[in-house]
């Protein structure tokens, strides 16, 4: 992968990004430390005892950084009688005020704290949702407007030994990035590097970078394409990874998951706030869970190297594939149960959100229905929806072929060496040794597949992606499953 489109020190061969040390009082991040785990009290920053008590909750959950926000003059000077609580108790946790749209309450933060998070897209500008046309020469001089109400933050952390957090948020970038820019995420990389820029002429460096934003495609490109700008400016901060209001319960751990998740796996992210509507304690075990996956991701199963990408990294796109039966083409991700270790009754299928109802005579299909099952080997005792089709062993297949709702999977070996294939659509599980199979070409010729893409490879993700890549080359368009077994 050449330098045009690099974000990560490999796409194949789990690698942290390595990132220079910021010392953040007695916790150092980024360098050869772990990822660190973060989260933000939700109390009024003025209500001393309850930040207290809330921050020590945290620290218990796992929390080794914890933010507070600082909206005001009165707030940040409050953060002194927080921290002395705190030390007073015995918690020696760093602080980090959290600001916004106040240099003055940012700079007596800088003096009590040991980080301030800064947002660039309101620290100087004021949104006034205006689409304004600069010139170069009128761009320039906001720029300069910006280095010189934000350069005594800097030579603040400076003298105090401060870090800081540059902190872009896709939702509130400056009207100046967002005429230039529009709201991408090159705007929001721009938008941190003009003030990474000044610190850096300043000969600051204890700074984090973060790209959040609620849109996790979003936020993952941001960040991708952040340190590819990193690695073209020989730059190599750390990075504080978070989904903007990710929410609650599953979805919200699920939505953090993939966001962050997806960063981790390509080696980038020093430290991890996963942003729930709970109880900020909440917080740090789902973190914790996240950064413990990446423990012991070394060593793994060797994946052929990538030596040219077939899609920008820096842009979202469905990858194009064939129509067949309900799957690809303009169809939604199809959803397969897996009820292949029993013998399938209509209770499963009230499991599943699929309720017979007998006085009408018609299904009730509720929103978190499968599409298909895959049954295996198992028999089918009751009457199916006419959504719902049975996916089952090819030898098993063989009895039932004559009944169009079920459809047959075969292994790689099977597929390649039996000639009973359905006309409609039939599944064939792959591994990323078949698709490098000389065999496979001719396989992939084959318009009804559906390939079923398996790894057993610790660095799951990128075997797969691999495989699709290969795919891509081939000319390959068969839809795919994603099969992983956690």
């Amino acid at each position: 992968m050449n330098n045009t489109n690099k974000y990560c020190n490999s796409l194949t061969e789990y690698s942290r990004f390595k990132t220079r040390e910021v010392k953040i009082g007695d916790i150092p991040l980024g360098g050869n430390n772990p990822i660190r785990i973060q989260s933000m009290t939700t109390t009024f920053t003025m209500d001393t005892i309850a930040t207290v008590e809330q921050t020590i909750r945290m620290v218990k959950s796992g929390c080794e950084y914890v933010r507070i926000t600082a909206p005001s003059m009165n707030e940040a000077k409050n953060l002194k009688n927080i921290k002395d609580e705190l030390r007073k108790r015995g918690y020696s946790v760093p602080l980090i005020a959290d600001i916004h749209f106040t240099p003055n309450a940012a700079e007596e933060a800088a003096r009590i704290v040991e980080k301030v998070r800064v947002n660039p897209g309101n620290y100087v500008d004021k949104k006034k949702f205006e689409q304004i046309e600069y010139t170069d020469s009128q761009y320039y001089e906001e720029i300069e407007r910006i280095r010189k109400r934000f350069s005594p933050l800097v030579k603040i952390c400076k003298e105090y030994g401060t870090a800081m957090r540059i902190g872009t948020n896709h939702g509130s970038l400056s009207d100046r990035i967002m005429s230039r820019y529009g709201d991408t995420p090159l705007g929001m990389v721009e938008s941190a590097l003009e003030f990474l820029r000044i610190c850096e002429e300043l000969n600051y460096h204890d700074i984090v970078l973060s790209m959040k934003a609620s849109n996790t495609q979003v936020m993952v490109q941001a960040y991708r394409l952040l340190v590819n700008k990193m690695i073209e400016e020989n730059m190599n901060y750390p990075l504080h990874l978070g989904v903007t209001e990710a929410g609650d319960g599953e979805d919200g751990r699920i939505k953090s998951s993939v966001g962050i998740g997806t960063l981790l796996e390509d080696g980038l992210g020093d430290t991890i706030r996963v942003s729930l509507t709970e109880e900020p304690e909440a917080e740090a075990p789902v973190a914790i869970a996240l950064a413990n996956r990446y423990k012991t991701r070394t060593p793994h199963e060797e994946i052929k190297e990538v030596t040219t990408l077939t899609y920008d990294p820096f842009s979202y796109l469905k990858i194009p594939s064939n129509l067949i039966n309900n799957f690809g083409d303009k169809n939604s991700p199809r959803v397969i149960a897996d009820l292949s270790f029993k013998e399938i009754v209509n209770d499963d299928l009230k499991k599943l959100g699929l309720t017979y109802l007998p006085d009408l005579d018609k299904w009730n299909i509720g929103d978190q229905a499968p599409d298909y099952i895959f049954a295996g080997d198992q028999k089918v005792n009751t009457n199916l929806p006419e959504s719902l089709d049975i996916i089952l062993n090819y030898k098993t297949w063989l009895s039932n072929s004559d009944n169009h709702k079920f459809h047959p999977f075969f292994t790689f070996e099977e597929f390649v060496k039996n000639n009973s294939k359905q006309g409609i659509i039939n599944f064939v599980e792959i591994s990323i040794d078949d698709v490098f199979n000389p065999t496979f070409k001719k396989v992939s010729e084959n318009k009804n597949i559906v390939f079923v893409l398996t790894t057993k490879n610790k660095h799951g993700l990128p075997e797969q992606r691999r495989v699709f890549i290969e795919l891509a080359e081939l000319g390959a368009n068969q839809p795919v499953v994603i099969k992983k077994r956690l």
